[in-house]
């Protein structure tokens, strides 16, 4: 089963402005270089979409509602979902903040026929969070996620496994995972514009446009995903990137730009019991070049001090910048449990006062919930980024509750 929820950010933000339903509503942060971060149906219908920029959004629907997201809002109903999953089955698999692959095989006897556990979950989601989502349920993840999709808003549908390929044969060749716009092109140079085409197409002709992946896509095409839910899946890397509203070559903006994101990322490591062996630096450059250089740091970091310190030190090995900056990010990668891996501490006491002001600041946020303490540089700093571009890394987690 894959269950998604209904333009989730809008759904919760309607929650508490029950005026608006039914009016083309986006959520994300007006003006600027902003995209798009989620669009009711209505909206949908003027053409726009999640990730797009937020002044073409506008052009499109002139006339929507644009409420600023609230990340932390968004974060405690994800948790609500989840916890609800679980207690139908204890294989769920988490794909972003709202939506899961859930293995119901085990659910069967207790709670019904497919069907059933699908009408359950959405009724228990609709009375529970007071917002919708759609279920697909199949025999496979990939045929799961394609019946969810098709069913939006508000749906359901079962493909039974016998039917499998008789249905994928009925769809364009976009509906296959991996099939993007480059992949699109080279197919539909191919003579292949459906799901039927593919399964027809020898997988040697296949891979020799397309590689490995030529194999991969012959088999979603007749059905084969043999994929089981993974109810636990660990992070391979945290990050977080912001592009500015205006292109900079300020040594001043960036750098208090990356102390920002590495409070957000060490929030986030320290939330999920996290520690990373490697820092790598993200640089988008006005003409959308991009550069990412990266650091061992020998044991695993936690803290936004480490962090900020091995990222202004990537940013000073790059030197002058050939042109102003668009975008810059930081990430955290090898990622271990804190119980299973060092930290890095140094002989210098004001790291250890530094990460010890990050885990208080981690208390108080979860205490007194929006209180949050950070660095003086950055309450004194006018905001000069748009938040959004960044992706769901980043635009869906918001920032991180600790400082120093």
């Amino acid at each position: 089963m894959h269950v998604d929820m209904d333009a989730f950010f809008v759904s919760v933000e309607l929650r508490e402005r029950p005026q608006l339903v039914g009016r083309p509503v986006i959520v994300g942060f007006p003006g600027g270089r902003s995209v798009v971060l989620s669009a009711s149906y209505e909206a949908r219908a003027f053409g726009v979409r999640s990730a797009m920029p937020m002044a073409t959004a506008m052009r499109m629907a002139p006339t929507a509602v644009v409420i600023e997201p609230r990340h932390n809002v968004y974060r405690e109903v994800s948790g609500q979902v989840m916890a609800l999953f679980n207690s139908i089955t204890d294989k769920v698999e988490p794909l972003s903040v709202d939506e899961a692959f859930l293995d119901i095989s085990g659910a069967l006897r207790r709670l019904g026929e497919p069907l059933d556990i699908g009408a359950l979950v959405r009724r228990r989601v609709e009375s529970e969070l007071g917002i919708t989502a759609s279920v697909g349920i199949s025999a496979s993840k990939f045929v799961a996620k394609i019946a969810s999709t098709r069913c939006k808003p508000n749906g359901i549908m079962l493909i039974e496994r016998d039917r499998t390929v008789e249905y994928l044969h009925t769809l364009p060749v976009q509906a296959l995972w991996g099939v993007g716009a480059k992949t699109l092109e080279v197919l539909q140079r191919l003579g292949i514009f459906t799901v039927a085409d593919v399964a027809a197409t020898p997988v040697a002709a296949l891979q020799k446009t397309l590689g490995a992946s030529g194999r991969a896509l012959h088999d979603l095409s007749w059905g084969i995903d043999p994929r089981p839910v993974t109810p636990v899946r660990v992070e391979k890397s945290i990050g977080a990137e912001e592009t500015f509203a205006v292109d900079t070559f300020d040594d001043d903006v960036l750098t208090r730009e990356l102390l920002r994101l590495s409070h957000r990322v060490a929030g986030r490591l320290r939330e999920g019991r996290l520690a990373g062996r490697t820092l790598a630096l993200k640089i988008k450059y006005s003409d959308f070049s991009v550069i990412n250089r990266s650091k061992a740091m020998g044991a695993g970091i936690d803290s936004a001090g480490a962090i900020y310190s091995g990222a202004v030190g990537l940013l000073k090995v790059l030197g002058p910048r050939p042109q102003s900056v668009r975008l810059i990010g930081v990430r955290v990668e090898q990622l271990e449990s804190i119980e299973s891996t060092p930290l890095q501490f140094t002989l210098d006491r004001r790291d250890d006062n530094g990460r010890s002001a990050e885990v208080v600041g981690d208390a108080i946020a979860a205490k007194f919930g929006g209180a949050k303490i950070v660095p003086a540089r950055l309450l004194a700093a006018r905001r000069t980024t748009t938040p959004g571009e960044s992706g769901p890394e980043s635009g869906r987690r918001g920032p991180a509750q600790g400082g120093s």
